[in-house]
């Protein structure tokens, strides 16, 4: 079974916009035949595994130890497996790894961390590329232009391609939209 890595802010509760879309991006992917990697804590990460899980899907979160003891958050309970890792660089790693491809939800410092860390490994070909897919006009005015300055490789945004609908990110990572 394919896994597609959900990125996206712990801060939204349910019943606001952007939880209930990454609910039911969650849930489109589960439907899709794909297990949905997230976080594995609150927020979005909680949102797309409860869609995941309402679907019949395959839930896997990535738990840090470390941000559990600093922070005392606790894995949602829509996880059907746990990857524990001690630190954020070992969690990071597990997230970029191992998915076939990515869907990148409103974020702040974190989320947008995994995104350019999950392009540039391609970019460099630390890691094969796969599709990544930026959720929402959240992510326009932040990486639709890649010749943003002198410095930007143009290639570091070659795989990101967008959704503005749930129901739009399978079909844009199959290559439609």
């Amino acid at each position: 079974m394919s896994i597609v890595a959900v990125y996206g802010s712990a801060m939204p509760k349910p019943g606001e916009a952007v939880y209930e879309e990454t609910r039911r991006v969650g849930y489109a992917l589960a439907k899709a035949g794909y297990a949905v990697m997230t976080g594995g804590y609150n927020g979005l990460m909680a949102a797309a595994s409860q869609g995941a899980a309402e679907a019949g899907g395959h839930v896997i979160g990535v738990a840090c130890l470390a941000l559990e003891r600093a922070r005392g958050v606790r894995i949602n309970p829509w996880v059907n497996d746990v990857i524990s890792c001690e630190t954020m660089m070992e969690r990071l790693t597990v997230l970029v790894s191992q998915p076939s491809a990515f869907v990148t939800m409103p974020g702040g410092l974190g989320t947008l961390n995994e995104l350019v860390y999950t392009s540039e490994l391609m970019r460099a070909g630390d890691i094969p590329r796969r599709p990544i897919v930026c959720y929402g006009d959240f992510w326009d005015n932040i990486v639709q232009d890649p010749n943003v300055g002198q410095y930007m490789h143009s290639s570091g945004w070659g795989d990101l391609r967008f959704a503005h609908l749930p129901e739009q990110v399978v079909e844009v990572l199959h290559g439609g939209g």
